[in-house]
């Protein structure tokens, strides 16, 4: 069993592969020691002084017999990741209470200048090879981690020559009512090599159907995955210049939008009715664009040198990325006026960005160590404008520049220590604006905004220790800070002060400490940690309830919990485990608890992984969400996203069955209890449309065939 740091809360392992794959299962056993997430390059993960998650190629395979949804496959996998929304967006779903930046392949998809809570679901999961997640605050890749870091590392071409195949087909429909529940799935993967020269192609499309609840009805369509059709096409190609050089080239693209002649029954959580879809019968089209991203592109240049001087690894990264995500229709954005009834927004996003990075390694007497350092360069334009051409969020431009550097010493095999830091540059150029109109309770008022510069320097430090002499018990402790431009759109958007200058754009620093330790003994595998997040600023969003108007919380707070595991192999054919994770929150300056936005429920799951044949392998999942009930009513109502939340469980079941050496069915049901919920997201969220209930027992049936 491996000596790492890695949570095994997180892992399905799995006893049985694809008979026809034992190359690819050693090199996910190789994969499964090493992280490059966390420090940009490889390095073992008992060398990590921090919480680490990876969900490798088997647990994704066996998640996805149950679902496709990243929300919900990282919701089980991950402790300290919040319980999946059951929607397009990940608002409400923190880690460790705060946001997470998404990356693939270490770009940034996350936008963090005005954060749709959108990135989670950026690709297809077909392309993926496996996530890797760094909790707590780092700036190891700048502006955005407050909470951590999810990043998609995509496939990569067989390291032997010749050409492989895979075709996915699959089906998925709800046991509580068939009509027009019907999803189909597709999905081809190629990848080749000859000599130098290697590849990976993949497209995937989908359409989940309308979903349904445990009593049937639809649900409600607010950033509903209901008729959402998606789209994703990738290619990797790569070329050895050299034995020690390579050249490869990345693009991916994703689209997702929800497409269904059903209309959306709007309720709230005070109303005591849940929000549902019915089908739209009055020929007259609801108004409004679909939902979703409109297209999300990727492309990356990447040059890798094993040795371009002495000890030195070098990799560089030339990078763009561009988005558009459209969000619900609402009357909030009527202008009687300009003859609008009401409005939807959308985000858009592109970057642009340099990275150069370097890893030497220097060994002295029972001392290996390692440094790496290098400098990043982005240009991000980011502006949440109307689809109708109205502004709401002006267009912030932001010219990033940082410099970093991070040591590890391994002292004598069991000592390891870790020091760095990074300093970032950053400015955002911002012209006169104009603020745009929302009609909740009242209507806001037009507020003519002087542009300007925002300029921000900062210095983020971190240190940790590890002690792994005994595989009983190896402890760490740690220190990182993360740099976080808080939602500057939300901010500038919500503006009453007639200039930039005079309004408050401060950034926000975020301390985590950590202390935990992790270990095995026989059969057992076990880790722990616990965890302080302050930060000078906070995110937190709250409703004024007279007006209706939702404004950042910019006090000082403190986010505290943790996280357990156990896994237990007790024989080659069966992997039992649970995990449990726990946090907390308050505001600081006023002592009052942070709101559904911000901190999750509790969650505890459990998880049973058997081999039943050499062919025939089965997986039984459960996952408990606590309760959570800190706020009092306002004038007999809950406000904002301080509504209670009570608790629930969620059985998943899934099953594979080997018919050949290229050939594989298999089946899931999702709720396999076809439990009557509603998740915590839309039990803490108030407003309109928020409080739909989770998905009802649901079926998928899918054929993998390999060539």
């Amino acid at each position: 069993m491996l000596k790492t740091s890695l949570s095994l809360t997180a892992l399905f392992v799995s006893s049985a592969v694809f008979a026809d794959a034992p190359i690819a299962e050693q090199q996910a056993k190789d994969m499964e020691r090493i992280i490059v997430t966390g420090s940009r390059v490889e390095e073992r993960l008992d060398e990590v002084t921090a919480s680490v998650v990876i969900v490798d190629q088997q647990a994704l395979l066996r998640n996805m017999e149950v679902t496709n949804e990243l929300q919900s496959i990282l919701a089980i996998q991950v402790p300290g990741m919040g319980p999946n929304t059951g929607t397009n967006s990940s608002s409400g779903q923190n880690l460790r209470g705060r946001s997470a930046l998404v990356l693939i392949d270490g770009l940034p998809q996350s936008t963090p200048l005005r954060n749709g809570r959108l990135a989670i679901r950026s690709l297809d999961p077909s392309v993926i090879e496996r996530v890797e997640v760094i909790k707590g605050a780092t700036s190891i890749y700048g502006n955005g981690a407050a909470g951590g870091i999810i990043n998609y590392i995509t496939k990569n071409a067989d390291s032997k020559d010749g050409f492989n195949g895979k075709l996915n087909l699959a089906t998925n429909f709800s046991v509580t009512d068939f009509d027009d529940s019907l999803g189909k799935r597709a999905d081809v993967t190629l990848d080749g090599r000859n000599d130098k020269l290697s590849f990976v192609a993949n497209v995937a499309y989908e359409d989940n159907g309308i979903i349904k609840d445990a009593d049937g009805d639809p649900l409600g369509l607010l950033y509903g995955m209901s008729g959402f059709e998606s789209k994703n096409a990738f290619t990797k190609i790569g070329y050895d210049l050299t034995d020690q050089s390579a050249l490869s080239l990345t693009y991916n693209y994703f689209e997702g939008q929800q497409e269904t002649d059903y209309i959306s029954i709007n309720k709230t959580v005070n109303d005591g009715e849940k929000s549902y879809a019915e089908k739209n019968t009055s020929g007259i089209k609801a108004p409004g664009d679909p939902q979703g991203p409109r297209g999300n592109h990727n492309l990356k240049l990447q040059y890798e040198h094993a040795e371009i001087f002495t000890d030195t690894l070098f990799t560089g990264d030339v990078y763009w990325q561009k988005l558009e995500n459209v969000f619900f229709y609402s009357t909030k954005f009527r202008d009687p006026e300009l003859g609008l009834a009401g409005g939807q927004s959308m985000i858009e996003s592109e970057k642009t960005g340099i990275r150069a990075n370097f890893n030497t390694t220097v060994d002295f007497d029972n001392t290996a160590a390692s440094f790496t350092y290098g400098i990043d360069l982005l240009n991000d334009v980011t502006a949440q404008t109307m689809v109708d051409g109205r502004d709401w969020t002006p267009e912030m431009d932001m010219d990033n520049a940082a410099l970093y550097f991070q040591s590890k010493f391994v002292i004598n095999d069991d000592w390891v220590v870790k020091a760095g830091l990074r300093h970032e540059e950053i400015d955002v150029s911002v012209n006169d604006f104009q603020t745009l109109m929302v009609c909740r309770k009242t209507c806001s008022d037009v507020v003519n905004v002087a542009g300007g510069d925002i300029e921000y320097s900062a210095t983020t430090y971190n240190l940790g220790l590890r002690y792994n002499a005994f595989d009983t018990f190896m402890p760490f402790v740690s220190y990182s800070e993360g740099f976080d431009v808080t939602d500057l759109g939300r901010t500038l958007r919500t503006a009453s002060a007639p200039s930039i200058n005079k309004i408050d754009t401060d950034a926000s620093i975020i301390k985590n400490y950590e202390i935990g330790f992790d270990g095995y003994y026989g059969i057992f595998n076990y880790q722990f940690a616990t965890f302080i997040s302050k930060s000078n600023i906070g995110t937190s969003l709250v409703e004024d309830a007279a007006t209706g108007k939702y404004e950042s919380v910019r006090s000082p707070q403190e986010i505290y919990g943790f996280e357990a595991a156990l896994e237990a192999k007790p024989s080659d054919t069966l992997t039992l485990g649970v995990n449990y994770s726990w946090l907390e929150g308050k505001n600081t300056d006023t002592d009052e608890y942070l709101n559904g936005s911000t901190i999750n429920p509790p969650k505890f799951a459990a998880y049973a992984d058997v081999t039943i044949t050499n062919d025939w392998h089965a997986s039984l999942t459960m996952m408990h969400v606590g309760s959570r009930d800190r706020f009092e009513k306002v004038g007999n109502v809950y406000t904002g996203t301080n509504g209670p939340v009570s608790s629930y469980n969620v059985v998943n079941l899934s099953t594979s069955y080997q018919i050949s050496q290229g050939l594989k069915v298999y089946g899931g049901v999702e709720n396999l209890l076809n439990n009557d919920y509603y998740p915590a997201r839309s039990q803490s969220y108030t407003g309109s449309g928020y409080n739909v209930k989770g998905k009802g027992a649901t079926v998928n049936l899918g054929i993998n065939y390999l060539f």
